[in-house]
């Protein structure tokens, strides 16, 4: 996910916003779970019929390429993140360029995404054992799932599948939708806003920023010519070390870059809040959340209390899964997630 960054150490009470974190309340469910056809067709156990093994195949391949490649489940985590931000969770992301057409992948906002291929391994052990049954949307919805749980979040339940995939890829919306590292609160929130997550639940879903690394091309600007008045002066000296110059590239193959959390940097927990209030946020979306008194309470709570931070991701993950899944006219399912199937 691009970030969202701000400090301070306003403590107010109750809240809602959303991050990501995810193990611990292992039975959290949402009124938007609740079984039936509601949300575009989505419900719990589409496959139970269909592919009985489809939620099961998702899990095992998960952690089999987790184990091999560690950094895969933080991938799927923004990838879903990308996918549904940008007018439906409906694996558009993952479609390739056509001759008429531009990857979504492809946008400076997608710069550092990798592992599209592990979906891609996902989606061929399903299809052997379901040929043309289940979608891609679901795969990566159910990836991102397992992924959170793998990383020492929540074991989120009660996800509903039943997407169908894009036909078109959408490349000029996607500088539009997907939030930048350096915008305003304001900005963050109207975007997943138009997602149905509400403040309590992006503040929650920024905590995925808990798990992996930011480049150094986002973080520079807070490091030259001077650090940011605003980060912890110790913590800009060790950004300067992981970031030597403000000369960093984006399109570079040896990309410099900065632990999003030294302390537990492959786990999925509330240390994302307690680096912010601590003025050790990276990016400087992800430090304005501490300070805008709209955000600050819900940052406070959650960095005392992991659990509370497990339950409100898994909250907005659920949400933000479900956004404007397509109708069974509008999409397919691809065979392959990276092209839409040939025409008949």
């Amino acid at each position: 996910m691009t970030g969202l960054r701000s400090s301070s150490s306003l403590v107010a009470a109750a809240l809602v916003l959303s991050s990501a974190a995810l193990l611990f309340f292992c039975c959290f469910t949402t009124g938007a779970a609740d079984a039936g056809n509601g949300g575009g067709g989505l419900r719990l156990g589409y496959y139970s019929e269909s592919c009985p093994r489809a939620e099961d195949i998702v899990k095992e391949q998960v952690a089999q390429l987790y184990h091999k490649h560690g950094n895969t489940a933080v991938s799927w985590l923004r990838a879903l993140f990308h996918d549904c931000m940008v007018r439906s969770c409906d694996a558009s992301l993952l479609l390739e360029p056509t001759a008429t057409s531009v990857s979504e992948k492809a946008s400076p906002r997608s710069f550092g995404m990798r592992n599209f291929k592990y979906i891609d391994v996902i989606k061929a052990a399903v299809e052997r054992e379901c040929p043309s049954t289940v979608s891609c949307s679901d795969v990566l919805a159910l990836a991102a799932r397992d992924g959170a749980a793998i990383l020492g979040g929540p074991r989120v339940v009660g996800m509903r599948t039943g997407r169908r995939d894009s036909r078109e890829s959408h490349y000029d919306e996607v500088e539009r939708d997907i939030p930048n590292h350096n915008d305003s609160v304001s900005v963050v929130l109207s975007r997943f806003a138009a997602l149905g997550v509400d403040a309590e639940g992006a503040v929650a879903l920024l905590g995925a920023h808990s798990v992996g690394r930011v480049h150094c091309f986002n973080l520079v600007a807070r490091l030259y010519p001077t650090v940011d008045a605003g980060v912890d002066q110790a913590y800009g000296a060790y950004l300067r070390q992981r970031c030597p110059t403000a000369d960093a590239r984006e399109d570079t193959r040896d990309v410099a870059y900065a632990r999003n959390d030294r302390a537990t940097p492959m786990v999925l927990d509330n240390m994302y809040y307690k680096n912010l209030l601590a003025r050790r946020g990276l990016l400087l979306v992800d430090q304005r959340l501490a300070d805008d008194p709209r955000t600050a309470p819900f940052v406070a709570r959650m960095a005392a209390d992991n659990a509370y931070f497990h339950d409100r991701f898994a909250a907005a993950l659920l949400t933000m899964s479900e956004y404007n899944p397509l109708g069974d006219d509008e999409g397919e399912i691809r065979r392959d997630c990276r092209f839409v199937n040939p025409a008949a």
